[in-house]
């Protein structure tokens, strides 16, 4: 495989892989099992790895990056990492120190990409989700265009290659667009998207603007009962999947991921067993006609799994915008 091929370039001139390992997990899930999946991604030949402060497992996925590079399997240039700002770290002040928190935990130099993880800020703190009395979310108020300006100093120092933001809205992206002296474009919007939710408008909105749209939740959802609702459809258990699987001889989760490879989408894949994440790396084998794009496209139901139902009332949730 020409992995060379497999990539997009980005606003800036760097390219991100097409198809990315999400690690993001349930507690449940020990630790140890995010540091020997990602080790297992990498050796099956991912090299775009995507996580996060809020995930807690940068610890053990930069351990796992560190130990396939000493044993020759990759160099760092050869990794894709991305790490996002959590929503209490958006007062400028707190941007770089929170960036540094998560290199120092991976014992990298700098990740590749640094994003906005959700445009809500709350009360800045160690509480990951702050509550008041009523066990409800404490907001802040921060101008996103300001801790876009720190984002920038902070790829100005080389602590980041590029910057993104995710969960975004076009509205939201505009103002960060709009914003007088910008200096660096968001690269990309990593937002939730599947075929229960393809993002068609959101898509063509980024296209124009020339920002990447990279797809979180790409096979559905874990389901997590914390943020999940329990009644929602699951996305692989489709009959037009299974059926389009079936006809290509491939998973249901293949033909989810090609669609969206397919549409100019960067997909991130999410799995902790080793012949899952393995298999996922077929979405090059094979393509999608033209017929079966449409059909894909027909299953939309605008079926959102992760609604950010912690900042529901903040002034800026993303989600009362139809794209």
């Amino acid at each position: 495989m020409d992995r060379k091929q497999h990539r997009v370039q980005l606003n800036d001139g760097h390219f991100m892989p097409i198809l990315g390992f999400g690690t993001a997990a349930s507690a449940e899930v020990p630790k140890s099992e995010t540091e020997e999946a990602t080790k297992i991604a990498i050796d099956a030949g991912y090299r775009h790895i995507d996580s996060a402060f809020v995930y807690d497992n940068e610890e053990q996925v930069g351990c796992a990056i560190r130990s396939k590079i000493a044993d020759g399997t990759v160099k760092r240039e050869d990794i894709f990492y991305t790490s996002k700002l959590w929503v209490t770290f958006f007062q400028p002040e707190l941007v770089r120190p929170a960036l540094e928190r998560s290199l120092k935990k991976l014992q990298l130099d700098y990740v590749d990409l640094y994003i906005m993880h959700f445009p809500a800020a709350l009360k800045p703190g160690e509480n990951i989700l702050p509550m008041d009395e009523h066990g409800k979310c404490i907001f802040d108020t921060v101008d996103i265009c300001t801790t876009w300006e720190a984002l920038e100093k902070c790829k100005d120092a080389g602590l980041t290659k590029s910057l993104g933001v995710s969960n975004f809205n076009h509205k939201q992206l505009e103002r960060i667009l709009n914003k007088p002296g910008l200096k660096y474009k968001p690269v990309c919007n990593q937002v939730e998207c599947h075929p229960y939710l393809n993002q068609r408008k959101l898509l063509d909105f980024c296209k124009s603007k020339d920002i990447v749209l990279v797809a979180y939740s790409a096979l559905g959802s874990q389901r997590d009962k914390n943020w999940v609702d329990q009644n929602s459809p699951v996305l692989l258990d489709d009959p037009v999947l299974s059926a389009m699987a079936k006809k290509h001889k491939r998973t249901p989760a293949l033909i989810a991921l090609r669609y969206q490879i397919q549409r100019g989408v960067v997909v991130l894949a999410k799995s902790f067993k080793e012949k899952r994440i393995r298999e996922n790396m077929q979405v090059f084998e094979f393509q999608l006609p033209e017929e079966d794009m449409k059909v894909l496209d027909g299953i939309n139901k605008n079926v959102r799994y992760t609604r950010g139902e912690f900042v529901i009332g903040h002034p800026e949730f993303p989600f009362s915008e139809e794209y």
